[in-house]
């Protein structure tokens, strides 16, 4: 296990951390056949029963795999295999109905309220696939009719009591190995003695534990539904505050996908892809018009940012060339494209053009509302600004240019456009790494930081040079605040 993980059967886990997700991963080797146990389920063609024959046909037509994890009630369990069907699984549930699908969800829900009994080793004995499990099965012996909304609790006290009689005998048969029994060793007399207690005080289920459920606050809703209670709880989300959760998130997924798909390479590997993306508009549908808008000047200013290098390396000077392509991709958000025009500005020594261009970036970038949008590394943001949510939503994609501050980014061919403190990022990698590098490690040899930062390090440089030292003390001051303040860098 790799430090800071933990093993949870066949699974290495990690917790989720500051600015990371949890994460949950499984290697698993693929197999060139079915194992003999299961080729039986594969082969049934029963008609009118679930799973189809079209079904069991796809299911067959996947992988198998074997996952690093023995059994518990074996002897030799630390050298032991296990079969995983989990793409035939996969085909399962995606072939579920929503009554079929909300009853799963039902029975986690319920277990996590009232069934759950954890060991020493924080394991829950009932586990998320075992549910699953009791549900095929279910779903297998009750023909399709009775899986209706109308008649989800009856469907629910059913699978409750099936899982009921697998503790009971400590036999839960997995749905397609079915010599894999998925309670065998699972706990000891002394909590199935728990176990079975805690479900008598659910079957019969007559649907009135549903209100004590509070994932979600399910309970409640259910509660004030049925005019049970009056008054709606305060967490939970009204339809205009759904609506601008939903439009932040998408406008945010994005600007994402613009970094994303933005190339970096040579000056005529991003002329080609301008021309591209130029026949793209001209032959497209609205919605291709609209992604060749969005990435049209990101691509622009990096263009006219080559040529800007090209010419500072020459003769110290910006060519005109260079200011008209980068002047065509300043709307592409609040700050990054203006900012590297204003690097572009100092590295020159045209320092009190550069100190207007950042001026005008202080102006437009609303710290209450303007989001940093990075795709540089897999990141959790920490929620949206209020602000941005709502003018996402009254604005749609065209409040790109209003409200994302994307990164700014350079690559090494731009190095004569970038301040001398961020080159050293150019030459992260040593000899050795080069000879490692794989096809996405072209990053490596990027420069990148934050718009707002960067906006406060260029400011504090630019006033120094022009011996503004009131300026440039404000410029460090807020480089020191938003370091501290802006959880979403």
């Amino acid at each position: 296990m790799p430090e800071g993980d933990q093993r949870q059967g066949p699974s290495s886990a990690s917790a989720a951390k500051p600015g990371f997700l949890a994460k949950d991963i499984v290697l698993a080797n693929p197999c060139k056949s079915w194992p003999q146990s299961s080729r039986a389920w594969l082969h049934q063609q029963e008609s009118n029963t679930w799973p189809t024959a079209e079904m069991k046909k796809y299911a067959k037509s996947t992988k198998c795999f074997v996952v690093g994890v023995g059994s518990r009630a074996s002897e030799n369990a630390a050298f032991e295999w296990r079969f995983s069907t989990s793409l035939a699984e996969r085909c399962l549930m995606f072939n579920l109905n929503i009554t079929q699908i909300k009853c799963y969800i039902l029975m986690k829900m319920i277990l996590k309220t009232y069934i759950y009994v954890e060991n020493l080793d924080n394991e829950s004995y009932i586990s998320s696939f075992m549910c699953k499990t009791v549900l095929f099965h279910c779903i297998a012996s009750k023909p399709s009719c009775v899986w209706k909304e109308c008649n989800i609790l009856n469907c629910l006290n059913y699978c409750l009591f099936t899982l009921n009689n697998c503790i009971l005998n400590e036999h839960c048969p997995h749905f397609i190995v079915h010599e894999n029994n998925l309670m065998a060793g699972k706990f000891s007399a002394e909590v199935k003695q728990q176990l079975l207690e805690r479900m008598s005080t659910l079957i019969p289920f007559d649907g009135i534990s549903l209100f004590g459920i509070q994932t979600d606050n399910l309970g409640e809703k259910l509660q004030t539904k049925f005019n049970i209670i009056n008054e709606v709880h305060h967490d939970i989300p009204q339809s205009d505050e759904c609506i601008m959760l939903i439009t932040a998130n998408l406008l945010g997924h994005i600007a994402k996908a613009v970094l994303k798909i933005e190339k970096i390479g040579s000056l005529e590997t991003l002329l080609q892809t301008v021309i591209q993306l130029k026949i793209y508009y001209r032959a497209g549908n609205m919605l291709e018009k609209t992604a060749c808008r969005l990435l049209v000047p990101r691509h622009c200013t990096s263009i006219g940012s080559l040529i800007a290098s090209q010419n500072i390396q020459i003769n110290n000077t910006v060519s005109p060339q260079a200011l008209t392509w980068i002047e065509a991709g300043l709307d592409s958000d609040v700050a990054s494209s203006r900012l590297k025009l204003a690097s572009i500005m100092y590295c020159v020594g045209n320092t009190e053009i550069a100190a207007l261009i950042l001026s005008h970036i202080e102006e437009q970038y609303k710290i209450e509302v303007t989001e940093p949008i990075c795709d540089c590394y897999k990141f959790y943001k920490c929620g949206f600004k209020t602000g941005f949510g709502q003018l996402s939503g009254q604005y749609g994609v065209g409040s790109l240019k209003d409200i994302v501050a994307f990164c700014v980014k350079f690559s090494t061919l731009e190095i004569n456009c970038v301040l001398h403190e961020l080159q050293y990022e150019m030459f992260r990698s040593t000899q050795e790494d080069l000879l490692h590098r794989g096809r996405r490690d072209n990053w490596m040899d990027c420069a990148v930081v934050d718009s707002l930062p960067y906006h406060y390090f260029l400011q504090y440089k630019t006033y120094s040079f022009l011996q503004r030292p009131a300026e440039q003390q404000q410029a460090l001051t807020k480089l020191g605040w938003v370091i501290r303040t802006e959880h979403n860098l």
